[in-house]
């Protein structure tokens, strides 16, 4: 099973708001998430976007890729806190106020689907159940006595 990952480090946004649109696209198939990012409203979306097309041309140029990107899907996602810039705003009567100006480091990771295999004799029939006695009706469950107080 094939796993491949990419990183974007110190993007302006802060890792709350970045881990909201990548909780949309865990556990998803790539293509499915990819049409997500698209229908997105948030402006982290377009490098999240971006970073999920990297991650999936990092799975393509492994070894061992067996060139289907239909079976590559989310495996893991997250968002990373970074450094912060400090900055100062002017307030009323002298002072000042601090601004911090937020980074985040995120993180895409993608796995190939194992492919399912199934034996030959058990997939032709599903298995049925049991056909209830000879009388055609199933027996009558017990009812639950109330207790009185």
């Amino acid at each position: 099973m094939i796993q491949a990952h990419a990183t974007a480090r110190y993007l302006r946004t802060s890792a709350q708001k970045a881990g909201l649109v990548l909780d949309l696209i865990r556990g998803k198939d790539v293509n499915r998430a990819l049409a997500t990012l698209r229908y997105t409203k948030k402006s982290v979306a377009g490098d999240v976007a971006k970073l999920l097309r990297s991650a999936i041309a990092n799975a393509q140029q492994k070894d061992g890729f067996s060139g289907d990107v239909d079976r590559l899907f989310v495996s893991a996602c997250y968002a990373n806190q970074g450094p912060s810039q400090k900055r100062v705003r002017p307030a009323p009567m002298g002072r000042a106020f601090r601004v911090l100006k937020r980074t985040a480091h995120l993180t895409v990771q993608v796995s190939e689907r194992p492919e399912k295999i199934v034996a030959v004799g058990d997939s032709a029939a599903p298995k049925r159940r049991a056909k209830p006695a000879a009388g055609g009706k199933p027996p009558a469950r017990r009812q639950m006595s109330k207790k009185k107080e």
